[in-house]
């Protein structure tokens, strides 16, 4: 089994989603989406960028390799009407069964970014999108003081060392190893282009009741945990993950909380 299906399918990514949900839509916004592209949305989840992207009129194919989810944004694009918007199961390492220059868009936010085997990413993503494309990624950044980068940082604190070869998923926000994997990948440095960009996870509760979102439903968190619980370090992660969350929080509301989020934006021109 994929290690990487394994991490996602463990939890149920979409009771993050649902925070996520308007600052997809805003980011959608800026992509100039019209009504005759064809558009590849890349470890898609339950479509937080996938069906505003259908709303906007194109044609979207969401690619997860999280069985889950897959359902979930399939489930969403029929409640919506959106009978121009699939989802499937895939590998963003691999994307058998689609051919070649078939995307005018590839949209991947804090998905493909997750796939083992960075090089094979890069090139696939490359391959599916037509002379005249655009690739847009959105990537965490390391070492970046703000949520998720920190959550990120935090949590592989308190598990096993990953295994040996490991990429970790995280140098896709440094701007020198995006750039390397397009060249590979058969692209000129010239048409890589980057910027600094932010995300906001607005929920309905409190940071901790945030913080127990991720511990319960999150990957990468609820590996933490386990590991945490095994060492006897779950209450110390739980204290440390609150802080973050507390400190974080711009919500004025004492039951919400609404946290901004840094990541690197790539655009690519095939």
């Amino acid at each position: 089994m994929n290690p990487n299906k394994i991490l996602w399918e463990k939890g149920d990514f979409t009771q993050l989603a649902q925070t996520m949900r308007e600052s997809g839509e805003a980011l959608v916004a800026t992509l100039g989406i019209t009504k005759d592209l064809i558009i590849l949305d890349l470890g898609c989840g339950d479509g937080t960028t996938a069906i505003p992207e259908a709303k906007s009129g194109a044609q979207v194919l969401g690619v997860d390799i999280a069985r889950n989810l897959v359902a979930a944004g399939n489930l969403r694009a029929k409640q919506e009407g959106l009978s121009n918007c699939i989802f499937r199961e895939g590998d963003a390492a691999a994307l058998d069964g689609l051919e070649d220059k078939s995307f005018d868009l590839v949209v991947t936010i804090f998905g493909a970014m997750f796939a083992p085997k960075p090089f094979d990413v890069a090139k696939e993503m490359v391959r599916v999108t037509r002379p005249g494309g655009r690739i847009v990624m959105g990537n965490w950044i390391p070492g970046d003081p703000t949520l998720v980068a920190q959550i990120l940082k935090i949590s592989s604190a308190y598990t096993p060392p990953p295994p040996e070869g490991f990429i970790s998923p995280m140098l896709w926000g440094k701007e020198d190893n995006v750039t390397e994997r397009f060249v590979q990948a058969g692209v000129s440095k010239e048409k890589i282009s980057f910027s600094k960009d932010a995300f906001t996870f607005n929920a309905p509760y409190s940071p901790a009741a945030f913080v127990h979102v991720f511990k319960n439903y999150y990957g990468p968190t609820m590996n933490a945990f386990e590991a945490a619980e095994k060492n006897g370090n779950a209450l110390q992660l739980q204290e440390e993950l609150e802080s973050l969350f507390n400190n974080q929080n711009k919500s004025t509301g004492k039951d919400t909380t609404s946290i901004t989020a840094n990541f690197l934006r790539v655009t690519v021109m095939v």
